[in-house]
This record gives C-alpha cells, sequence and structure tokens, in this order.
C-alpha cells in the first residue's frame, strides 16, 4: 500500500460519511417539519407520526424541496391554516438546524 491509496481511501471514506450524514439530516428535517405542520393541523400523535411519515416520502418525489413545500403547503391550506411559502421554508430552516443539532448531540 502506498500512502496515495491511504489517503484515497480515506478520502473516499470521508465522501460517504459525509452523504450519509447529509441524508440523515434531511430525513431528520423532515420528520420534525411534518410534526410542526401536524401540530398546526391539530392531527393527534397517532396521526402526527403517520403524517411525519408522509413528509419523509414526499422529499423522494423530485430532488430538492419543491416537493416537500408542495405538500406540506397543499395539506395545512386544506386544513384551514393561515400559512404560506415563507412561513414553511422559514419552518424548514429552523427544523435542519434542529436536526443537525439533535444527530451531532447524539453523536457525543
Amino acid at each position: 500500500m502506498t500512502t496515495f491509496d491511504d489517503r484515497e481511501r480515506g478520502y473516499e471514506s470521508k465522501f460517504a460519511h459525509d452523504e450519509e450524514m447529509a441524508f440523515r439530516i434531511l430525513a431528520r428535517r423532515n420528520r420534525l417539519l411534518g410534526e410542526w405542520a401536524a401540530r398546526q393541523m391539530g392531527l393527534t400523535d397517532v396521526e402526527s407520526e403517520a403524517y411525519s411519515k408522509e413528509v419523509i416520502r414526499a422529499e423522494f418525489e423530485e430532488a430538492g424541496d419543491e416537493d416537500v413545500i408542495r405538500k406540506l403547503l397543499g395539506d395545512l391550506t386544506a386544513a384551514g391554516v393561515d400559512i404560506d411559502e415563507a412561513k414553511i421554508r422559514e419552518a424548514m430552516e429552523h427544523k435542519e438546524v434542529d436536526a443537525r443539532r439533535q444527530l451531532l448531540e447524539a453523536r457525543d
């Protein structure tokens, strides 16, 4: 083995770890966002858990956050919640910070 091979393997390992962490943060953010939206709609705990899973699944419809925002905006509006896209994006940013913090604290 050469130092170059070791270094290359190290970069590949770090890249894989970073990608996994990004995926976990995104999934956690979407779960937290689903819980937030469920509270806005007045859902029960059981309904909230199911709804959070729907929000996580919505992420996989297309690349980016637009599919999640579209789902939340549609569901919240249909439930009679006075909300707009800007408020959802703001909540999304806050939930991403929360998700990152939770995962980093869990590692310690």
